[in-house]
């Protein structure tokens, strides 16, 4: 397909010191949870964003020495030239495709506890841990930043031995020891690395010109650079101090990434900045002060502000993490004028929360993601068909719909049966949430994909009884029929209904997309999940003017969305909003009137009044249709006996919107697989060499 002459513009050439990229879209660094240990993983994930296009594909924090270790969190590592062969699976797959590989290189301070190595941890004063180890860092003197260069230089010519053509020097995300030297908040020193910014910028002046002694002959030398802190004067502002950073240094790097600190706001969920380009307001200044070409970040999917950006000026190269794990092929969709086609990210943070977890990357719009390696998979291509059978999918929440769509790009005939009069299940509800409707991408993407294929049937207000499944005559069901939350409180806290409960004006997630009238007075949330929706469903009706209070047994609300970034945010716009916030305790009775809670610790109650109790428990899965297809199978029904049926997504396992999707995917996936084959996928890992070298 043709190429749109108005994205002309993103598709040129631009050199970065003595290396070219073939164009403008560079798949910024970004954690993976694949790194050191999973390198042949961290290849083909970085190989298949090449593969869409990207011009730069870059790895991610690669730590350069023992005392910068992040266990058990999983980076790559550069400590010394054994590191080598495992970085080269990465550059060798992304230059098969002819893009550039960068490196980003970092020792991070007082940000690690080196649990592993068990080293003194490194910082540029005397000073705690940043988080999760009692212990401090203790304050570098001379002899250890002529140490920290030697490091840094030492892994800068292992990068170009690797294969990478472009060497990070990183200062931002509060991560690192260059922005940590950087900033008054942390450095106090009264040496020639302290007090004034031309001080405190010394030791990043240093390692710029190191890495290019070292390796700018022939690599590109990056500088990550946190322009603003966004904490006011309580921190660098690029109005200020980020401003005379970039004059200080204007000419020194042969690249600038630039953007926001810390990774919270870096990675800030849709939920918190709906607006893709939401930090270009705080980077396009930079494009004024240097010469050399810039890239920044925003959550960017669409060509036309990728265009006006560059053609004003803002940008030379289009940044992107997020959107290019959403859509590895991002770039050759608008080359090949395919822009309906793009996977949108929905800003949820599903990818950075694999990161807190320490495991593979995922995705909710894609599937495939973190899954190249280990099951083969492909965001855009799928094997074909075995043979002309068809498949019937019942539901069309986010599994059925990706169950769908991949069946049917399989080249299956699909039928696609909806009891509701419209598509999207749980991702329709949950996107009419306050926050929440970037989530409804989930829904049209796979909806306007299924609307242009010609064996795929779509029915929607058709709730089908056992016997109607029968009677269509398709053998092949999925049923992705979904869950509903529990009405009557048994949680994480209680495997037992909440005494009192069956008289109470209870209400669920459901009923307040759907509508339902709320009482007036105080409505209590019962938040046992502790997942995302908790929060979200508070916030939901604190806007629209309700009362609400919030009780948790976690220690804070929403708790696991410490992992997507969120929850400080989370419970500092509840507060401001007036929401009451019960956490540590669980709920023990219900009445009409109010509900008693009980501290988790000591037992003790108190009553809180309330018109009406919201549940956020667990839920409940939808097998009435699969169970009485399982029965008139096993009655002995001739009609029923060819058939084969399969729960999927919250049906099966009630869990994420990425699960739900990656359900249905693995169900299209496996469709006439040989069940050896399947067995042996879930059991691929990688397995370190028992060989040992000292």
């Amino acid at each position: 397909m043709a190429q749109n002459t108005r994205y002309d513009i993103l598709f040129e050439p631009v050199a970065i010191g003595p290396v070219t990229a073939k164009n403008r879209f560079y798949q910024v660094p970004h954690c993976s949870g694949t790194g050191h240990l999973r390198p042949q993983a961290h290849a083909a994930m970085r190989a298949m964003k090449a593969e869409g296009g990207w011009g730069v594909v870059c790895n991610e924090e690669t730590e350069i020495h023992p005392s910068s270790d992040l266990s058990p969190y999983v980076e790559n590592r550069l400590w010394d030239e054994r590191d080598i062969p495992a970085l080269r699976l990465m550059t060798d797959a992304v230059h098969e495709h002819g893009s550039l590989a960068g490196i980003e290189l970092v020792h991070n301070g007082n940000h690690t506890y080196n649990l592993f190595s068990r080293a003194p941890a490194l910082a540029v004063n005397d000073m705690s841990v940043s988080f999760g180890w009692p212990k401090q860092a203790r304050a570098m003197d001379k002899s250890d930043i002529k140490e920290l260069r030697r490091w840094h230089k030492q892994a800068a010519l292992r990068s170009k031995e690797a294969g990478f053509d472009i060497v990070y020097v990183y200062a931002g995300h509060g991560m690192t020891l260059a922005q940590q030297f950087l900033l008054p908040e942390y450095n106090n020193r009264t040496d020639e690395y302290g007090g004034s910014l031309e001080n405190r910028t010394r030791l990043i002046r240093e390692l710029l010109e190191d890495t290019k002694e070292a390796v700018g002959d022939s690599c590109g030398v990056a500088f990550r650079f946190a322009v603003d802190e966004l904490k006011g004067a309580d921190g660098m502002q690029a109005e200020e101090e980020g401003r005379a950073v970039v004059e200080l240094l204007a000419e020194l790097p042969d690249l600038w990434d630039v953007n926001v600190s810390d990774w919270s706001n870096d990675s800030s969920t849709s939920r918190f900045n709906l607006e893709e380009g939401y930090q270009t307001q705080y980077t396009e200044f930079v494009k004024t002060v240097t010469s050399k070409p810039v890239v920044a970040v925003g959550r960017f999917t669409s060509p036309d502000m990728m265009v006006s950006l560059v053609k004003r000026k803002a940008v030379d190269f289009i940044g992107a993490a997020r959107p290019s794990i959403a859509d590895p092929f991002l770039p050759k969709k608008i080359e090949e004028d395919r822009i309906e086609e793009i996977r949108e990210c929905i800003g949820c943070n599903i990818c950075v929360s694999c990161d807190g977890m320490s495991i593979p990357i995922r995705c909710t719009q894609n599937p495939t993601m973190g899954e190249e390696w280990r099951r083969g998979w492909h965001p855009e291509f799928i094997r074909p068909k075995q043979s002309e059978q068809s498949a019937l999918v019942v539901g069309s929440g986010p599994a059925g719909l990706e169950c769908s769509m991949q069946l049917a790009r399989r080249g299956y005939h699909v039928t696609l049966a909806e009891a509701a009069d419209t598509l999207g299940g749980r991702v329709s509800a949950e996107s009419n949430l306050k926050g929440l409707s970037a989530w409804s991408r989930v829904r049209d993407y796979r909806q306007q994909d299924l609307q242009q294929r010609g064996n795929v049937d779509i029915f929607t207000g058709s709730e089908l009884s056992a016997e109607q499944v029968v009677e269509l005559g398709i053998q092949n069901v999925f049923l992705a029929t979904g869950a509903v939350w529990r009405r009557d409180g048994v949680g994480r806290s209680s495997r037992k209904p909440l005494p009192g409960v069956e008289s109470a004006k209870v209400f669920t997630m459901e009923d307040i997309v759907s509508g339902v009238q709320m009482p007036s007075g105080p409505i209590v949330i019962y938040d046992d999940e502790q997942g995302y929706l908790g929060g979200v469903l508070a916030d939901h009706l604190s806007s629209a003017g309700h009362e609400v209070i919030i009780v948790t047994p976690g220690s804070v609300v929403s708790a696991w969305t410490a992992y997507t970034l969120e929850q400080e945010r989370i419970q500092t716009l509840l507060l401001k909003q007036g929401v009451k916030i019960i956490a540590n305790h669980s709920i023990s009775s219900v009445s009409d009137d109010n509900v008693t809670v009980s501290c988790v610790f000591t037992g003790k109650k108190m009553e809180i009044p309330c018109a009406g109790l919201l549940l956020v428990t667990e839920r409940t899965r939808r097998t009435e249709l699969y169970q009485s297809l399982i029965a008139l199978k096993e009655s002995g029904n001739k009609e029923a006996q060819p058939f084969n049926f399969e729960l999927i997504g919250d049906a099966l396992a009630p869990g994420l919107i990425a699960d739900a999707v990656y359900s249905g995917h693995l169900a299209a996936q496996n469709f006439e697989e040989d069940p050896a084959e399947i067995e042996r996928a879930l059991f691929q890992r990688e397995l370190p060499s028992l060989s040992i070298e000292r």
